[in-house]
């Protein structure tokens, strides 16, 4: 954080609310970034700022903070403005819950001028402590070695059920509840209106329930509709402003060339696997036990875990699903910049047989050198060799301290 700001005139942390932004922002300026801080939470600031934009920005003591910048999206066109005239570096840095840059008043007012930083909810290696990533090592076809980790759904289930927002951490089951029935309730009634105008803003939480029980299929915003009862149009705009909110995560499908019509539709998954379970009406121990959820609840979790780890990883790498006509899949396909592949699939299981690896086998053999490795992520106790490059590792692995395997 400290190097973007030196480097850039403003930085922007930007994420769902509750994912800690706020919290980063005080400990910066509370050691290595002395700046003065606003909120735009707070009526009396959000009122200066909305009535004289350039003249609230031309009161700020520079550097300044600014938390929670997308409530009043003129005050970025003000920002700009200074920007232009001044190019010191670190001038600004704001916070945001909604996708800066998705804010149609300033879509092109910002770029070039201020670096971005999306903060996730923790990721489950940084509850626990631990060093490396997971997604690095399969780059680098060196999967952890784990050996006599806790099998099967059990293991995992109350990890799941209370995702990674700070606040959720070390809550009662009650307590999980309550946390994420106000949490929705303040996304409702105070951030939507700040990234779209929506004739049935009611809508979004019931949206989000239709999302849940798709969670880590193709997208089908027809589908979705006829749910609603809504257009299909009116879906895919709601769908964005979720997305635009950091609720709502789509993996878009991977496109090369391996011999075989591909489906061209993203996945949608919630961002937080508390969240999900919330919005499933469902808990610890039904993850445990209930079959028809496990799986897609089990896709989703790792899926958003890799995507964390993805924005922390040296490779840098982006995340795709890959699917073609005939049916082969793979759930999620990871392209460093220097175009290395990995590969991940994903049971809930706790053993995993041949065909399990199907779809990654075809990435490797059609893709040669580039295939680095893949693996099938799974609820066993150790990891497993499977073939030339491929092998099952228990979810953990995500995880797993590098230093004690």
């Amino acid at each position: 954080m400290l190097e973007m700001l030196s480097e850039s005139r403003a930085v922007a942390i930007v994420g769902a609310r509750q994912a800690g932004k706020s919290t980063l922002l005080r400990d910066l300026v509370r050691s290595d970034y002395p700046a003065q801080v606003v909120t735009l939470d707070e009526r009396a600031n959000r009122a200066a700022a909305t009535e004289d934009p350039t003249g609230f920005i031309a009161s700020l003591t520079i550097p300044a903070a600014i938390d929670e910048a997308q409530r009043v999206p003129d005050l970025l066109l003000a920002i700009k403005d200074r920007l232009d005239r001044d190019d010191a570096r670190g001038q600004f840095l704001l916070t945001g819950s909604a996708n800066i840059l998705a804010l149609p008043s300033v879509r092109d007012a910002l770029p070039g001028r201020v670096d971005y930083l999306t903060l996730w909810p923790l990721a489950a290696a940084e509850i626990e402590g631990s060093d490396g990533n997971f997604v690095d090592s399969l780059l680098q076809a060196e999967p952890p070695e784990l050996r006599a980790r806790a099998p099967g759904r059990s293991a995992y289930a109350e990890q799941i059920a209370k995702g990674g927002y700070p606040e959720a951490q070390g809550r009662s089951q009650r307590g999980l509840r309550s946390f994420f029935a106000s949490y929705l309730s303040s996304i409702v009634e105070r951030d939507v209106a700040d990234v779209a105008t929506l004739r049935a803003p009611d809508a979004i939480e019931r949206l989000l329930g239709v999302i849940a029980t798709r969670t880590g299929s193709l997208v089908s915003y027809q589908g979705m509709g006829r749910d609603l009862g809504l257009d299909k149009n009116t879906v895919h705009a709601y769908v964005r402003a979720l997305e635009n909110l950091f609720l709502v995560q789509a993996l878009k499908p991977w496109h090369v060339n391996l011999g075989a019509r591909q489906i061209k539709s993203p996945k949608l998954y919630l961002v937080d696997s508390g969240l999900l379970t919330y919005l499933l009406k469902a808990n610890a121990r039904r993850i445990e036990m209930d079959d028809t959820i496990a799986g897609a609840v089990f896709e989703s979790f790792v899926a958003m875990e890799l995507m964390r780890l993805a924005s922390l990883a040296e490779s840098q790498p982006s995340l795709f699903h890959y699917r073609d006509k005939g049916g082969r899949e793979v759930d999620i396909v990871i392209e460093a910049d220097s175009g290395d592949i990995a590969g991940v699939e994903v049971k809930s299981a706790a053993s995993v047989g041949g065909d399990a690896f199907a779809g990654l086998r075809r990435l490797r053999d059609k893709l040669g050198k580039r295939f680095k490795f893949g693996a099938v992520l799974y609820a066993g106790e150790r990891t497993l060799p499977f073939g030339d490059r491929l092998a099952a590792v228990p979810i953990s692995g995500l995880w797993a301290d590098q230093r004690r395997r």
